[in-house]
């Protein structure tokens, strides 16, 4: 997933950083809601991690602003404020979770991998494709009782393609899942990702649309 991080804590923002990298998301983090405003007005993210307090404001009214403009886009708060009140005020503005400070990464992890699954309208983590059997949350997958490995990139673009089955996804929309702002992208990345899932998962379980994108298929 390509997620932005609203942070101004540089301690926590690193360390988030560190473990969403190395969960196999791509990360973009900003510490102000300026910069988050901008980053999300041309950047296609697939999650929001928001403090409620930052330098130039406060989240609350930023996420109730994002929602009236009419971004569906989920959000994550993330604070000190542990209040029932600012729970409340939270999920109210368009929370989708809300995570008090401190908090062990691992659960962080879990709470993404969940809301994600939410917006793909599968909450189910297992999910089954023809001889694959796909485990999202343990990030693990068998083919006919088989263990295949996949690589923290191979897992992203895999997970692109469940969450949004029979949709074609275009050559940019893959590469922002797997890169963030700083990042320099090879001209054939995807190419090269998508051959080596069909090697291990099967010949078909990506299709082609000749200039247009990809979609998936059958394993």
């Amino acid at each position: 997933m390509r997620i932005l991080l609203i942070e101004d804590d540089t301690v926590l923002g690193a360390a988030l950083r560190d473990q969403i990298a190395g969960d196999g998301h791509s990360l973009d983090w900003v510490m102000r809601l300026d910069a988050g405003r901008d980053a999300l007005a041309v950047v296609a993210y697939d999650l929001v991690l928001l403090d409620l307090m930052l330098p130039d404001g406060r989240g609350v009214p930023f996420l109730r602003r994002l929602r009236a403009q009419g971004s569906v886009i989920p959000v994550i708060i993330l604070t000190a404020l542990d209040q029932i009140s600012d729970r409340i005020e939270g999920l109210n503005a368009g929370a989708d979770d809300y995570l008090v400070k401190p908090f062990d990464l691992a659960e962080l992890s879990a709470r993404i991998g969940s809301v994600a699954r939410r917006y793909s309208g599968n909450p189910n983590p297992i999910i089954s494709l023809g001889p694959l059997d796909i485990d999202l949350a343990a990030r693990s997958l068998r083919k006919d009782g088989r263990t295949i490995a996949l690589t923290a990139r191979e897992w992203v673009l895999f997970e692109a393609f469940l969450q949004r089955p029979g949709q074609l996804l275009s050559k940019a929309q893959l590469e922002e899942r797997l890169y963030s702002f700083d990042s320099e992208v090879e001209s054939n990345t995807i190419e090269v990702h998508v051959s080596r899932l069909r090697k291990k998962l099967g010949a078909t379980v990506i299709e082609t649309e000749r200039g247009l994108g990809y979609r998936l298929g059958s394993a």
